[in-house]
């Protein structure tokens, strides 16, 4: 795809993008005058968060394959996997990476001491992946350890069940090689099972300072940040085992940092039955509230959340079936 073409099709899209804000607008007035009921509804379900939307089907990976080419200057990324006993899914995050084929890649593995395999899965990938297999104290310690002092301009972290899309480095860097006062970004993620078959997709809406206080709708495994983030706020937050990443993107919002949400699918969020988010829920229903407290000043209670983020779902209902209908495309 040569550069006018693609500058062609970024410009349509943008287009459309504007076309569904004007829905988006008149959406917004339906919902004001809409029952309670419909707004519990909304709240109960909406797409981003309803992971099992259809029958489980084959992700079609060739779809995506219109990435950008990657610049002969590309910045130095930073990658790393934390992982514990997940060698079932590992190997395919690996190579989600790797098949970038990205030219300034510094990835690293950073193991948990797991016992199921994972070593000798790391072992027999040779020298294609920096890694470490060690005691740490948590996922929040293991991004850390794995990020300690490494030279790079952007940098993120991939959890061991999770997968990039192809093309997602390039339209990353691309974006930000073309975006200097950008400082994060991510962008639309899809629902893959166990066996990475597709169930269901989000698509989001422009990015929201005012809802990110109330409701943590950036899918992580998305999110690519420049370092100088990383420098002035500090490392993960030991602390939190499960809002981590809120907490992160939460810093980052208070300290002025400029974020973008990318018109791209870019990664995929594996649903599964020990997956970590479904595991330690309580400890996420504690930590989001030490968030929500600490930003809002005060704890709100679940009215006041629904009514606080209820605008922004109605625009992600919009993005959901504009995309469903094809007035969208990414």
């Amino acid at each position: 795809m040569d550069e006018e073409f693609r500058q062609r099709l970024d410009q349509r899209l943008e287009q459309l993008e504007n076309r569904v804000a004007l829905l988006e607008r008149n959406l917004d007035l339906i919902a004001a005058g809409q029952r309670r009921s419909s707004l519990r509804s909304l709240w109960r379900r909406p797409p981003m968060w309803t992971f099992e939307q259809y029958p489980a089907r084959m992700l079609n990976l060739n779809a995506f394959n219109s990435a950008p080419a990657i610049p002969a200057n590309a910045p130095r990324i930073a990658m790393v996997t934390p992982s514990y006993n997940h060698a079932q899914y590992l190997g395919a995050a690996i190579d989600s990476i790797l098949s970038q084929a990205y030219p300034n890649l510094y990835y690293h593995v950073q193991d948990g001491a797991s016992i199921d395999g994972t070593v000798d899965l790391l072992k027999n990938r040779g020298d294609s992946v920096s890694w470490k297999s060690e005691p740490d104290k948590g996922q929040s310690n293991a991004i850390n350890l794995g990020l300690a002092g490494v030279d790079c301009e952007i940098m993120a972290y991939l959890n061991s069940d999770d997968v990039l899309l192809p093309g997602t480095l390039a339209h990353v860097v691309n974006y930000f090689m073309s975006h200097p006062d950008v400082d994060i970004v991510y962008g639309n993620r899809i629902f893959i099972d166990r066996e990475g078959l597709e169930v269901g997709r989000a698509v989001l809406p422009r990015h929201d300072g005012k809802t990110l206080r109330y409701a943590d709708y950036i899918p992580q495994e998305t999110m690519f940040w420049r370092k100088r983030v990383w420098d002035r706020l500090g490392p993960i937050d030991e602390s939190f085992h499960y809002a981590m990443d809120w907490d992160f993107i939460l810093r980052a919002q208070a300290a002025g940092f400029k974020f973008v949400r990318l018109p791209r699918f870019l990664s995929c969020f594996r649903i599964h039955d020990a997956q970590k988010t479904a595991a330690t829920y309580a400890i996420g229903v504690r930590e989001m509230g030490i968030l929500r407290r600490r930003v809002l000043g005060f704890d709100p209670t679940q009215m006041q959340i629904r009514r606080a983020i209820a605008p922004y779902l109605v625009r992600q209902l919009a993005y959901h079936y504009a995309y469903k209908l094809g007035v969208l495309r990414y």
